[in-house]
């Protein structure tokens, strides 16, 4: 890191490589249950992110957005996620459409595509977290991967939640943030949003005895 980058924006430069690197390790897993616990790990990261941007910046508005991500991410969501797969009893690894190694390449390309991307965008922001839009960009894109490239209904789920903490990194890194209104909507849609999906897995489960989610072609033929 820079030494002559102020100790905040190294932090969180750190916690926003971490992020990025849980995106890449949830790209990589094929365990249902690990693939949680990352997210869960992401979650966390992304609220320690949040707080120090709050306590640098003096954005009271964000300690409220950083015990939203935690509660939300880090803890509720996952444990609904938990609790779906134990009474879904999904057991068996994360089946892909593409072998891992040549996930992580396209995975690789992507990094590179967003940080070009956002270069210039970089370059006119003054906020101390203008260095974080690139790996918020790459960690959206990552997740978005991870959604086509799986066929297992939970793992969608999972790529779309860890979608939206790339865009909150991406909120935070371009403006310090949202509106809390809108966060706590966001919150609100996210968690009911789960929920929902939830009874459409058991649905899945009940209709085909398995998650996989290339079993919903055949309600073309019905």
């Amino acid at each position: 890191m820079n030494a002559d980058m102020p100790l905040s924006a190294q932090l969180i430069n750190l916690f926003a490589s971490v992020i990025l690197l849980l995106a890449f390790a949830m790209l990589a897993q094929r365990r249902v249950l690990t693939l949680i616990n990352l997210f869960a790990l992401q979650g966390l990261t992304l609220c320690l992110s949040t707080l120090v941007v709050a306590f640098t910046t003096g954005q009271a508005h964000l300690y409220w957005s950083a015990a939203l991500t935690l509660l939300l991410k880090a803890l509720l969501l996952p444990w609904i996620l938990h609790q779906l797969v134990r009474k879904l009893n999904v057991k068996s690894e994360i089946e892909a459409l593409i072998n891992i190694p040549a996930t992580m390449l396209v995975g690789i390309v992507l990094v590179m595509v967003a940080f070009n991307v956002a270069l210039p965008i970089s370059e006119l922001s003054q906020t101390i977290t203008r260095g974080t839009l690139g790996i918020a960009l790459a960690v959206v894109l990552l997740a978005f991967l991870m959604m086509i490239t799986r066929q297992k209904a939970i793992t969608q789920v999972v790529g779309f939640l860890s979608m939206e903490n790339g865009l909150f990194l991406a909120a935070t890194s371009a403006t310090y943030g949202m509106p809390m209104v809108v966060e706590l909507g966001i919150a609100l849609d996210v968690l009911i949003g789960a929920i929902i999906l939830g009874v459409f897995f058991f649905q899945i489960r009940e209709q085909f005895d398995s998650l996989d989610i290339r079993h919903l072609e055949k309600l073309k033929e019905r």
